[in-house]
């Protein structure tokens, strides 16, 4: 299988302050903008933040391990080796944790690391690694 980059729009209330937390927090690389929308290289993928009105919609969460698990969210699988190094880094910069970093399914099929936190707009994304890529879609 060949895994190809995404495209994903998201929707945020305050433009420029995403637009810092994408370029300086996460380090993403910007790419096209206007006054409506910013482009990023997400870890190779496009993300666009989009400018829309603040929702007073909550969000949802669905329970998985015993965690809150925002819904919707977004994010990326990172390789094994950068995962706590990434971690770290959002830690330093500030970024309040949804979960913390920890180990699912540890010794198992699938075993991963995964962490949640939010944008400044309050969308919500996930960061995993799996010990061994080839158990992304395992059963």
């Amino acid at each position: 299988m060949i895994l190809s980059p995404f495209h994903i729009a998201i929707p945020v209330h305050n433009l420029a302050e995403c637009r810092d937390f994408y370029r300086e927090v996460l380090n993403c690389e910007e790419g096209r903008s206007s006054d409506h929308w910013v482009d990023f290289n997400f870890f190779g993928h496009q993300l666009v933040i989009h400018y829309k009105p603040k929702s007073e919609e909550g969000q949802h969460a669905n329970p998985v391990d015993g965690k809150q698990v925002p819904v919707p969210h977004y994010g990326v699988v990172l390789p094994w080796e950068d995962f706590q190094k990434f971690a770290d880094h959002v830690r330093q910069k500030g970024v309040d944790f949804i979960i913390e970093p920890y180990i699912r399914f540890e010794g198992q099929v699938g075993e991963q690391a995964t962490m949640f936190f939010k944008d400044p707009a309050g969308n919500a994304l996930e960061f995993k690694a799996f010990k061994d890529i080839e158990q992304l879609f395992a059963k």
